[in-house]
This record gives structure tokens, sequence and C-alpha cells, in this order.
């Protein structure tokens, strides 16, 4: 199956992007898209999360990364049906498609929770080295599993800072400093940014007294290294579950 008969099989068309999002998408660099997940959706994806922490403890998130000050997870395709539409949601797909160009497969599924007090991360992109406006290899979404707040360490984002050819590092003294365009993604749970992965943005402190939860759904053009060896970590009965489309997109 090739990745566009994929894409078309789990219900991404022409018009599943409106041309104003697609718009704001290539302007901007991110894309809110309200209402992805069902209120019942979050508390079993919380549900799940929690009992995940507690079963893996200190190696929770080992698999690709641990950060202090976060709980993190790593691998979730494997680790529950309720994961599925974290790769395989039509809305979304369309969104990373348009920023990859159409040639994408997933390259991680994590969570991450900033922990109270913590979380505060320099303004980054999640590629090694800047790139020319349009030569984009990897595209992020964040699925929104407590309201994102301005004190509870949402993501704050630099808009249109992808089209500069030019990372945090080369502008900015302190990447870990307010930027003067930044933008805080405040939004209620349920909801996923879509966010080009070459645009500049970083999680905040975290000053409540509850973890503020999310789950990214990293995807990369299919020439590149995944962030985790889908094909490597894919389990018999993950595959089993999976469509052809789904497969396909994991590139197993």
């Amino acid at each position: 199956m090739t990745t566009p008969e994929a894409l078309f099989a789990l219900g991404v068309r022409e018009d599943t992007l409106t041309g104003a999002e697609r718009e704001q998408l290539d302007r901007d660099g991110y894309l809110p898209l309200a209402g992805i997940l069902t209120p019942a959706q979050v508390d079993a994806l919380n549900d799940r999360l929690a009992q995940l922490l507690a079963e893996e403890g200190e190696e929770a998130g080992r698999e690709v990364h641990q950060e202090a000050g976060t709980d993190r997870l790593a691998d979730l395709v494997n680790k529950g049906e309720e994961f599925t539409p974290c790769f395989s949601h039509p809305r979304v797909l369309a969104a990373i498609a348009h920023v990859l160009g159409g040639d994408l497969k997933l390259s991680s599924l994590n969570a991450r929770a900033a922990l109270p007090g913590q979380g505060l991360q320099g303004l980054h992109a999640d590629w090694h080295a800047a790139v020319r406006p349009g030569d984009y290899r990897v595209c992020n979404s964040i699925w929104l599993l407590d309201d994102f707040t301005p004190d509870n360490g949402a993501t704050r984002v630099v808009p249109g800072s992808h089209r500069r050819a030019a990372m945090p590092r080369d502008e900015m003294a302190d990447p870990s400093a307010p930027h003067p365009k930044e933008r805080l993604l405040l939004a209620p749970a349920g909801t996923v940014v879509i966010f080009n992965s070459h645009t500049w943005h970083g999680g905040t402190r975290n000053r409540t007294e509850r973890p503020r939860r999310a789950l990214h759904s990293y995807f990369c053009r299919r020439s590149e290294t995944q962030q985790l060896d889908q094909a490597r970590h894919l389990r018999p009965e993950t595959r089993a579950r999976l469509t052809d489309a789904q497969r396909c997109l994991l590139d197993v």
C-alpha cells in the first residue's frame, strides 16, 4: 500500500482541511483543531497513562527519552487501542500531510506531563538544523489531555519561525528566556494542535499543583529515521489489530 492510498483509506480527502486552515498552518507553523477527542476519550487516555506510569515506574519513557520534572511514556502504539486515533485521525493526518507534502510516517507516539513547578524548556525545533522554507522534515501534534492554561505549563510557540531558516540558538542568547513574539497554546482538553516541528516551541513552567498532561504524535518523512523504530518494537498482537493503512503509516 502506498502512502496516498493509506491516507485515503483513513479518510483523508482534499477538503478534510479548509483552505483557511491550510493557510494558517503555512503562515503560523501551527494549527489548533478543536474537539478531536471526546471527553470520554480524554478520560480513557488519562486512565491508561496513569496505569502505565504505575506499572513502568522508573523505566517509564526509557524507550525514547526521560526528562527531569516530567512524567514520560513512550512506545504507546503498543500499549493500548486507546492510542490508535493518535496516528489515524483523518483531520490530524491531513494537517501532517500538508506540512510534509504527503510524504509521512509515524516517528513516535509519546506522553509528556509537566509536573508541578517543572516543565520549562528552552525554545527549540524538533530537528538538528535549520531548513529552507518548504523543506520540512518533521511535524508534530500535541493531544491536549488537560486544558492548557497560562499557569499549567502550556506550550509556547513563535509564529512563523519555521520560515526563518534559523534555530533559536542562532538568534537568542538564552532560548529559555521569553521571546517577544511567542504565544501560548491555550485550548481545552480534547484539542489537537498540529505544529510544523521546525517552528520554535517549548514547554513553560507548570505553576499549578497538578500535572499537565499531553500526548505527542510525531511524524517524519519516510526517508528519515524514526525516533522509535516501529518495526522493531511492534508486538504481534498490535500488528494483528492494525489495518493495512495504519501499518503503512507506521512503516511496518
